[in-house]
């Protein structure tokens, strides 16, 4: 984008409001990507579903003619839903950040220009544009800030507050940060520091989306509109989803499985599971009522994330190991990837305390924001006699955690089941591989009776090591979209990127220098549907964990010695990944189905 089209864009927002921008001075900044051309093909608008991220607040405000009005009516405020989508988005009209306010007004403006050719589609759009400056952005100077931008497509509002005091609640309530900034001689400058966003809220005042500087773009916006438009509601989809009974993995294993056992003090029971449940879901259950436990574990994909190498937790703070997939973890005797956990009971408070997941202050705070839902009211007493502690709260996601078990595999039905039909010879000579000359079984064991893919230990196969000591790339793949990838200088990633910390594996819980880089070895289970693989997510495919062993891992001091080259051919290599796709349960429609009955939790 031209030095010129930027001043135009300046003068075209504010010269107009008191000359407070000189645009002559503007820099040559680098630009968002909401100003150019979208650099990926956006999935169709009905092959994906926008999540209900909370209701949409309301709050007092006045419009151009100075008229006192709230959100919610500009909204649609009526008990059938709201008469349109509504895009909100929050300025103060003498921004001169070209990646700030004037790109969320650009963006709006695009899309005002591209719905002319889309009549049907722009009738049922609203644009909201709230000023959070209203000392100087009065109702005259939000309709002359807006007369240049409207011509009649959408219906646009250009908003302001009578006073702070009315403007503060809705800050709050959407989470924006607003500073005014001063100088050194502590005199108001008129300008601000605020993190930009622009909401997507649906026909029924639910947020489905939050746009921010990266992700803010009319092609992506115009494609969620459609997805919204396209989609049935939440409400509806959970009506038609048929329960089923997860208990019957815990009472009858399925083929494959041993017995599922619990702690004495925890018997598993049909109300701790459903509470369980319903806590596993909640996005109230974070510190900003934004994430829940499924956002890291997502039911269709493997309870884990597929579309991530490491997970991200509350306000996208990373972290540094990938979302490990909970099917069958009744049966680990080790849980996270350094194994510093045993109890279910115990390892789920660890990512509901943690700053960078779920991010709670304290146990708590936790235990006060359920009893402060009424839609919890009853329920720990009902399962467990007792209120909601930190002992109730870890006990019934324990018992929900319990009941994802999945096997009778056609490896299943043809080990255990006697099927000689169910493993095709592809399949066949890959499971001789895995037991021979591979030699996965050493570690992803297989039992006269069941098997686990697992010894519940813990190894360096030098993923650790690499990662932590081997120099970065030149480029390093940069995923953009669901398949789409782009390859970026790795200097430019470090220079917007928190510096890395170290992960040194059991290490660090045992402080033994032997154990440094040794992560624990996960089930193979449904492991076609758990990418991307190892504790960083760091291989893609698994072809690429393939690879990885056939030549024997990363050498380091500290290298399991039953890591070694396996001189494994092409073909060979393709029927080994081949087998590995055959330990898919038969029952993992039956639990995806069943999480999507459960609520997640808005804000009322």
């Amino acid at each position: 984008m031209s030095q010129q089209f930027l001043k135009a864009l300046c003068g075209l927002l504010f010269t107009a409001l008191a000359g407070t921008v000189n645009c002559a001075e503007l820099p040559t900044p680098t630009l968002a990507p909401g100003y150019g051309n979208l650099q990926f093909t956006a999935p169709p608008p009905d092959s994906y579903t926008l999540p209900t991220l909370g209701k949409a607040a309301d709050g007092k405000v006045l419009d151009t003619e100075g008229k006192d009005t709230t959100l919610h009516a500009l909204m649609g405020d009526n008990s059938k839903g709201a008469d349109k989508i509504v895009l909100l988005s929050f300025i103060y009209a003498t921004c001169s950040d070209v990646n700030g306010c004037p790109l969320a007004t650009t963006v709006l403006h695009k899309i005002n220009s591209r719905l002319q050719k889309e009549p049907e589609l722009a009738k049922k759009l609203r644009l909201l544009t709230l000023s959070f400056n209203p000392e100087h952005d009065t109702p005259a100077q939000m309709k002359h800030y807006g007369e240049s931008l409207q011509d009649g497509t959408l219906e646009w509002h250009f908003l302001t507050t009578r006073s702070e005091q009315e403007l503060n609640p809705i800050l709050t309530a959407y989470q924006q940060n607003i500073q005014k900034i001063y100088d050194d001689k502590g005199q108001d400058t008129g300008t601000f520091s605020h993190v930009l966003r622009v909401y997507l809220i649906d026909q029924h005042q639910q947020i489905r989306n939050i746009y921010s500087l990266s992700f803010l773009h009319p092609d992506t916006v115009i494609n969620d509109i459609k997805s919204l438009l396209h989609t049935q509601s939440a409400k509806a989809t959970e009506g038609k989803v048929k329960k089923t009974d997860v208990l019957k993995t815990v009472h009858h294993a399925p083929l494959g499985l041993p017995p599922v056992s619990f702690p004495k003090n925890n018997p598993i029971s049909k109300e701790k599971v459903s509470l369980g449940k319903k806590l596993f879901f909640d996005r109230r259950l974070s510190l900003n009522n934004t994430m829940s436990c499924a956002m890291c574990h997502i039911a269709d994909q493997g309870f884990t994330n597929n579309q991530m190498a490491t997970a991200v937790g509350a306000e996208g703070r990373t972290v540094r190991r990938n979302s490990p997939s909970l099917y069958n973890t009744a049966y680990f005797t080790r849980l996270f990837h350094d194994g510093r956990e045993t109890e279910l009971e115990q390892q789920v408070w660890l990512p509901l305390l943690t700053h960078n997941e779920m991010a709670n202050p304290s146990i708590g705070y936790v235990i006060d924001k359920i009893n402060a839902s009424t839609d919890y009211a009853g329920l720990f007493q009902k399962a467990f006699k007792k209120p909601a502690s930190m002992e109730t709260v870890g006990m019934a996601l324990a018992s929900y955690e319990r009941t994802l078990n999945s096997a009778n595999s056609q490896f299943d039905r043809w080990q255990y089941g006697h099927d000689k039909q169910a493993l095709d010879t592809k399949a066949q000579r890959g499971l001789q591989l895995f037991t021979g000359k591979a030699g996965c079984s050493q570690c992803h064991t297989i039992g006269d009776k069941n098997a686990l893919f697992t010894d519940n230990g813990l190894h360096n196969t030098g993923i650790g090591y690499q990662d932590a000591m081997v120099a970065t790339d030149k480029n390093q793949r940069v995923q953009l979209a669901p398949d789409v990838y782009v390859d970026v200088d790795s200097k430019l990633i470090d220079s917007v990127s928190a510096t890395k910390t170290n992960d040194l594996g059991r290490y660090e819980i045992t402080q033994d220098p032997q154990d440094r880089w040794k992560y624990k070895t996960p089930s193979l289970r449904n492991i076609s549907l758990t990418a991307p693989y190892m504790h960083n997510g760091s291989l893609a495919t698994l072809q690429d964990v393939i690879t990885f062993y056939n030549q024997g891992g990363v050498a380091n001091e500290n290298l399991d010695p039953l890591i070694k080259p396996l001189h494994l051919t092409d073909e060979e290599s393709k029927d080994l990944e081949h087998f590995l796709t055959q330990l898919t349960g038969d029952n993992v429609q039956e639990v995806i189905d069943d999480a999507q009955t459960a609520p997640i939790g808005d804000m009322q």
